[in-house]
């Protein structure tokens, strides 16, 4: 199995991107899939999931109301749309796997199959 993310970059504070993970080797209809990011110097955190369906959603608080997590079963493919973006938003962010469909994990050890990650830069 193996999660392709892309779509980082260098945006300036306020501003957009757009993240894709396509994964291959599996079929993601069977997964809730999630993303987390890494800051430097800090340990991965939980972003937000999505069920197998994509009937449900969650978020961290800190992202809640600026960014979107959805999916294309066809395409096995999630995304992450980042709107108004923050500095404090500067990361690696990671998809990943759930282990399974009955819950939105929020714990990465509860995601098997993980993406090499994506930087995404906020300037103020």
């Amino acid at each position: 199995v193996q999660l392709q993310a892309s779509g980082g970059g260098l945006v300036q504070a306020g501003g957009s991107l757009r993240l894709s993970c396509a994964v291959s080797g599996r079929t993601i209809s069977s997964n809730n899939m999630g993303w987390f990011r890494q800051a430097q110097g800090k340990e991965r955190g939980f972003v937000a999931a999505i069920s197998w369906s994509g009937g449900a959603t969650s978020y961290a608080d800190s992202v809640k109301g600026r960014f979107t997590i959805s999916r294309d079963n066809a395409k096995n493919t999630v995304y992450l749309q980042l709107n108004s973006l923050k500095p404090e938003d500067t990361a690696v962010y990671y998809c990943a796997t759930d282990i399974g469909r009955t819950y939105l994990h929020r714990s990465p050890r509860d995601y098997d199959y993980w993406g090499q990650g994506t930087l995404v830069t906020v300037s103020s």
